[in-house]
């Protein structure tokens, strides 16, 4: 089982950060790596059990449930369902956590998968960079006024 844990600091205080990652089909409005998103079923992006299918830039295909969400804790994690990409039993979680010293945030993204043997490493440094830390750099962007 190959495991992903990446972690970063974003300027900004967890309420925003959390308004705008909280949506379940909301990636393309944050996430480069993400072309378009759909809520299947016409249900909540944040109801429990949805599943969002969406596609990346390069047109991969990925199907995802929604499995905990947490207002509270500023949190949820998610299933892969349907991937083109080569990992089997995908279970992820994004959390953010405040900074209360300089009213920033502390993102962890962490996955747990399988995967062809042989590929861990592949698939743990595409998913950890391309994925993870892309999401991440677009939120510090973001937050940083790069964006506007």
């Amino acid at each position: 089982m190959v495991k992903i844990f990446v972690s970063s600091i974003i300027e900004a205080p967890t309420v925003e950060v959390w308004e705008i990652v909280r949506d379940f089909n909301d990636m393309p409005n944050w996430h480069p790596a993400i072309a378009r998103s759909m809520i299947e079923g016409g249900r909540l992006s944040d109801a429990i059990g949805c599943v969002r299918n969406f596609y990346l830039q390069d047109g991969t295909q990925i199907r995802e449930q929604l499995l905990m969400l947490s207002d509270f804790d500023y949190q949820f994690s998610y299933a892969v369902l349907e991937s083109e990409l080569d990992v089997k039993n995908y279970i992820a979680r994004l959390k953010f956590i405040p900074v209360t010293d300089k009213n920033h945030t502390f993102g962890e993204w962490t996955a747990e998968f399988n995967t062809t043997s042989g590929k861990e490493a592949e698939m743990a440094g595409m998913i950890s960079q391309n994925v993870f830390q892309a999401g991440f750099d677009a939120l510090k962007k973001r937050f940083s006024g790069e964006n506007q």
